[in-house]
């Protein structure tokens, strides 16, 4: 009996002396000014906003493969280099853009699909473009012109949600084109302008699911569009988009690892990720026109080099893959280009810890993305715990984050991918004020905050990539049986 006390009480020092290790080893690498450093250079103006494919997108990409590389985080194998090439369709923004009818007038257009587009003819009201607006209309051959969202809800992110749907119904009843008519206020409308009608990108080679279909909407605010068509149900219109080019572009995933310290347990890899690019040049807003993007995504970014750092130094049981992604902001492209050219084997990845943030309204806390939908939750808590913040899981969920950030790609593999992000508590102003705003610069962050964020990601790092169990999806999961069919449970 005496043995087995002596055993436990053994043991249970084991864990709490290595618990304590793994803080000071966190404690050991991280500083303040480094962060800073990081941040400051990554968000300044001359980066110009990291967009995908541009020189300065490369300049960042080329700095983070060198961070790697001091590092001592190794390159791919094989190819012994630091960037995956990411093969990209680029479609430009339209020179022209016009609608006409009758004596109305306007150039607020905004492209859901980006196709060059010359149409004269009749365009018929459709109410809200749903199924049965569409009963006792012969739309075949024309454009049908409709309200945007629904009767119950004209939000904007619930009338986004309904594009596609709307454009199926349109396509399903011979319409060649579609406007919806809206009535959003001018700051909300400059936003959405900059992310819908700036350049487009895609993979190379993946086909458009738009099939050459035009659908715009058309901002109407003072509601003489909608009032016309309210009253004769048919009008003719002129709509004119032209300009828009297509070429192809490179860009770069930056990648490397570092291999785990148990024989057996090394063979198991967990994902460390965050993308890099930002939304580039835009709008001036005050004479500002670079959205440097502290917020999103240069913080996520230097969240994993720190860890990239504190590995490299400390190696975890379990082997680290570190991904930089580029093209989040373009589709979670670099993300999806990654999981269809792994460098590993996607059945070893059991784990994807990624980092991306919108802003933050509370620094009491750090808001992961899916804490709950893993069985990683305990390690994660634990260690905000051990820095004075409190983990939460997502406050909005009415904002589909889980699924809008480059984890949901692992996610549809079957890897189980939380996304660890900056505290807050709901998707309010404090949050709209930074998130894609030439506001979002590096000298408005609290760096005292970022200290302590960064330090309890690290060492959440270092406790999931050390648990004996390897970590999976909580059952019930919508990505649980994916999970199953990826490691053959």
């Amino acid at each position: 009996m005496k043995k087995i006390i002596l055993f436990i009480f053994s043991f249970s020092c084991t864990i709490i002396i290595s618990a304590q290790d793994d803080v000071e080893k966190v404690i050991s690498t991280l500083t303040k000014n480094e962060i800073e450093g990081h941040i400051y250079f990554l968000a300044s103006d001359e980066l110009k906003g990291r967009q995908t494919g541009s020189p300065e997108n490369k300049i960042a990409a080329q700095y983070l493969a060198n961070m790697l590389r001091g590092y001592g985080v190794k390159p791919i194998p094989k190819v012994n280099s630091y960037f995956q090439k990411v093969t990209l369709q680029k479609t430009s923004r339209a020179t022209k853009t016009e609608f006409k009818t009758e004596n109305i007038l306007s150039n607020n257009i905004l492209m859901i699909t980006t196709e060059n587009t010359n149409y004269k003819g009749k365009a018929v009201f459709v109410n809200y473009g749903l199924e049965e607006d569409y009963k006792n209309n012969n739309v075949k051959g024309k454009y049908v012109i409709s309200i945007i969202g629904t009767k119950e809800n004209k939000d904007l992110r619930a009338a986004l949600s309904k594009t596609k749907e709307k454009m199926k119904l349109a396509k399903q009843n011979g319409a060649i084109g579609m406007v919806e008519i809206s009535t959003i206020d001018e700051p909300t409308w400059v936003k959405m302008e900059h992310y819908f009608n700036g350049d487009k990108m895609n993979i190379s080679g993946q086909k458009k699911d738009n099939d050459g279909f035009s659908y715009s909407w058309v901002n109407d605010t003072k509601e003489e569009i909608s009032k016309l068509f309210i009253e004769n149900l048919e009008a003719d219109i002129n709509i004119t988009i032209k300009g828009i080019k297509e070429s192809a572009i490179a860009s770069q995933n930056v990648i490397g690892y570092v291999e785990g310290s148990d024989p057996k347990l090394k063979n198991e890899y967990i994902i460390y990720s965050a993308h890099y690019d930002h939304v580039g040049i835009g709008t001036a807003v005050e004479n500002d026109s670079i959205y440097n993007g502290a917020r999103d995504n240069a913080v996520g970014t230097v969240t994993v080099l720190s860890a990239a750092k504190n590995i490299a130094k400390y190696p975890t049981k379990r082997s680290a893959l570190f991904i930089l992604f580029t093209g989040e902001e373009k589709g979670l492209l670099g993300s999806k280009w990654y999981v269809n050219h792994p460098v590993f084997p996607l059945h070893q990845m059991i784990y994807c810890f990624n980092s991306d943030n919108g802003g933050y309204n509370d620094t009491t806390k750090a808001t992961i993305i899916g804490l709950n939908r893993t069985t990683a939750q305990k390690d994660i808590v634990d260690a905000a715990a051990k820095f004075g913040l409190t983990a939460i899981d997502d406050p909005a969920p009415e904002q589909g984050l889980f699924d809008r950030s480059d984890n949901v790609h692992f996610a549809i593999k079957g890897i189980p991918a939380p996304t660890f992000s900056m505290g807050f508590t709901a998707f309010d102003d404090e949050i709209t004020k930074y998130y894609h705003q030439v506001t979002d610069n590096p000298d408005t962050l609290d760096y005292e905050y970022l200290f302590k964020f960064f330090k309890s990601y690290v060492l959440a790092c270092r406790n999931i990539a050390n648990n004996p169990t390897t970590p999976f999806w909580i059952e019930g999961d919508k990505y649980y049986e994916a999970g199953k069919k990826l490691y053959q449970k």
